[in-house]
């Protein structure tokens, strides 16, 4: 074909036809947000249908041969690549990222893999069901071959490995030498602190966690905790689904879900908080970069950051409660009575070493996730075998956790992860803990100190601090990686200290240590 007549032609054209492709994205989106609130259940087989088409319409618009040409003229035009930080180099970098990654599995292992990961989550269901490892293993198996053919068809570096090439679709230039180097210091901090609170003498009630209020008045609690922290319901809203999400077309369209439980609405409210921090992210994404990388979020582990901060630093601080603890009276009377705020306070951070991961405390959350990292790795390597995984995966929670697994529903069949061929996301989870502690830092820094900030918070002021993520953080889109937006935020790398002061300035006092 004929390339483009000029290279600023070029860009306008490639601009044009990406915001197309984004455009469909947030169709299929949509639809995917009401197939898991709102959709009656007779309409699966024909939603299935609309988002395999609109799927299959975006493959072909974002593999299209004419962005090769479109990326290549942009590359040559130095009034495009001269800034790397320009809003056109910014995108010219993240659509040359996703174009060569898009084409370079074959279509034929794109087919089996699709095909594969269908009866895989099929399988995984019923075995996590009935209890039945021996019947997921060999899908466990054929998952992690195809993974190992899709990591050599991206490719590694030299001093890389199979994981590397997978985990770069979840996170810009995650790799596991680089996981590994973060993660071993915090897992050695954490099991040592998880040892000192399990040992002390004082345990936090957890009586809060185990009240049975009226759902109707959680949502209406939520609701208004969600709004109080900056969430603008004029361009959002917040629904219930089985597992809750952030999902939405766009910044002035966020979808947020939580779920409710009659005993615990600790729990409602941590999901809401949680899911509101990515949709305060969304929200403050930059308008005027709408269907482009510069006004796209980060990555996973940055999103993450960002729904952690505000359900664990802001959430889970004393300076909340003070603020939130009224509120309780006012939405559940006489039903919260016999509580006090320090009694909240400590039963919204009790450590209890558990079996699933979805349902960890904040002090141990990671583990969990690095159990998983460490056993994909270990698979893809070919240092342990599907068949073997069970036992490996019950080692691992008796030396980190320092608990017996039961059953295999409640060990390696938990995840639907694996199922789906999605090896390489989990520490996406963890760092987006470690960034959160690190923002939240640098934040209170920046705004006059910590005990500043927690005065804010016990006066339900939140507006400083998230003008502060909106601009330090949420208008840069996708300008840097994850990495380098730490280290132009906060002046550091990634360190494992921001998060364990934090847990250890909380945590040990609650517990009598």
């Amino acid at each position: 074909m004929d390339s483009p007549a000029t290279t600023s032609q070029a860009y306008t054209e490639l601009l044009d036809h990406q915001r197309d492709a984004s455009l469909l994205s947030s169709t299929a989106s949509l639809l995917g947000w009401d197939q898991e609130v709102m959709m009656p259940p007779g309409g699966l087989e024909h939603r299935s249908r609309q988002l395999a088409q609109l799927a299959q319409m975006v493959h072909a618009r974002s593999t299209d041969p004419r962005i090769a040409d479109w990326l290549s003229a942009c590359e040559a035009d130095d009034s495009v690549t001269k800034d790397p930080l320009s809003d056109a180099a910014v995108n010219v970098r993240e659509w040359r990222r996703g174009y060569d990654r898009s084409t370079k599995l074959p279509a034929a292992l794109v087919v089996e893999m699709s095909e594969t990961t269908s009866k895989a989550k099929a399988e995984w269901a019923e075995a996590r069901k009935a209890d039945e490892y021996a019947r997921f293993a060999p899908w466990l198996d054929k998952i992690i071959e195809l993974s190992r053919k899709q990591a050599e068809c991206y490719g590694w570096s030299d001093d890389g490995e199979p994981w590397d090439a997978l985990a770069e679709g979840y996170e810009a230039g995650m790799t596991a030498a680089y996981v590994e180097g973060v993660f071993t210091p915090l897992r050695d901090r954490l099991v040592g602190l998880l040892d000192r609170l399990m040992g002390a003498g004082a345990q936090p009630d957890n009586g809060f966690n185990e009240l049975e209020l009226p759902i109707a008045q959680q949502e209406a609690f939520v609701r208004e905790v969600s709004a109080a922290v900056g969430f603008d319901y004029g361009r959002g809203r917040l629904d219930v689904s089985s597992h809750p999400f952030c999902s939405g077309t766009h910044y002035a369209d966020i979808r947020l879900t939580t779920r409710f439980a009659k005993n615990n609405v600790n729990d409602a409210l941590g999901s809401t908080l949680h899911e509101t921090g990515h949709g305060l992210y969304e929200q403050g994404l930059p308008a005027e970069h709408l269907g482009t990388p510069r006004g796209n979020a980060v990555g996973l582990s940055i999103h993450e950051s960002q729904s952690r901060l505000w359900e664990n630093q802001v959430g889970r601080s004393r300076a909340f409660w003070t603020w939130c603890f009224p509120k309780l009276a006012q939405y559940f009377g006489d039903a919260v009575g016999g509580l006090s705020p320090d009694a909240v306070y400590a039963a919204a951070n009790r450590v209890q070493p558990s079996l699933i991961r979805v349902e960890a405390d904040e002090a141990t959350y990671n583990l969990h996730i690095m159990i998983r990292f460490e056993l994909e790795r270990a698979m893809l390597k070919g240092d342990i075998k599907a068949a073997d995984l069970p036992e490996a995966w019950n080692q691992k929670y008796r030396d980190y956790l320092g608990i017996d697994v039961p059953s295999d529903a409640q060990g390696c069949l938990q995840d639907i992860h694996w199922s789906m061929g999605a090896l390489g996301y989990f520490p996406t989870y963890t760092l987006g803990n470690l960034y959160s502690a690190q923002f939240f830092e640098a934040a209170c820094e920046a705004l006059g100190g910590s005990d500043t900030v927690h005065g804010m918070f016990e006066r339900g002021e939140f507006a400083p601090l998230l003008d502060w993520l909106r601009t330090n953080i949420h208008s840069s889109g996708n300008t840097y990686h994850s990495a380098e937006l730490c280290k132009h935020v906060t002046g550091k790398d990634l360190s494992a200290d921001p998060l364990m002061r934090q847990l250890e300035n909380k945590l040990l006092p609650i517990y009598g240590l």
